[in-house]
């Protein structure tokens, strides 16, 4: 039997579009709370106007140039963590973000990350809720998915695997950067899927 770091790496081997579809269904697991993935989105790295990493590595997007397998986390609107899996060989900076999953494991736990929250479908829905739910912080930037504190599992060993009539496409939520592009990737029929929301327009400054 395969090693876990052998089958995350075979999970994540390829190209971002190849692999971020591949990840639905797949399980995060944090601890005592796991979350099966329902909607990713893939980040192309200097090919992809929309990327962290299209204009070169900074100390924000560092873990995106590393080795595959890794967790890049990020701060956003002064108030949120996203994560991302980082897909391909070291070098190339691509990566998927996780936009919204189910609960699969302690939902107790994750219910007291989200106070409030009356639906469980609704406990990792959106990129951030996501994050929350699994208790993940900044501090977990560039941790190891293999373990021993957060694995992601495939599909066909976490959930069954996920069959490709199942997956649609679409624009990816709230970008400027190359806007049309149907780099995000999720699971027709689940609650837990996010709203698509297209980027609010920039507002104009007043003539002077």
């Amino acid at each position: 039997m395969p090693a876990p770091g052998d089958r995350l790496a075979a999970l994540l081997a390829g190209p971002v579009l190849e692999v971020a579809p591949r990840l639905l269904g797949a399980v995060l697991r944090h601890g005592d709370v796991a979350v099966r993935l329902t909607e990713v989105e893939a980040y192309a790295g200097p090919d992809d106007p929309g990327s962290h990493a299209y204009r070169g590595e900074t100390r924000r997007n560092r873990v995106m140039f590393g080795p595959s397998g890794r967790l890049y986390c990020y701060f956003t609107y002064g108030m949120h963590v996203c994560a991302n899996v980082v897909t391909g060989a070291e070098g190339d900076p691509s990566a998927v973000l996780l936009r919204a999953g189910e609960v699969v494991d302690g939902l107790a736990i994750a219910r007291a990350h989200r106070p409030g929250v009356n639906r469980d479908w609704a406990l990792a829905r959106g990129p951030a809720n996501l994050v929350r739910t699994l208790g993940i912080t900044l501090e977990h930037d560039g941790a190891d998915l293999s373990g021993p504190e957060l694995v992601l599992l495939a599909p066909d060993a976490a959930a069954g695997g996920t069959a490709a009539a199942e997956v649609r496409t679409g624009p990816r939520v709230g970008l400027r950067g190359a806007p049309d592009r149907p780099w995000r990737f999720w699971l027709a029929g689940e609650p837990s899927v996010s709203a698509y929301r297209p980027a609010a327009p920039r507002r104009s400054r007043p003539a002077t």
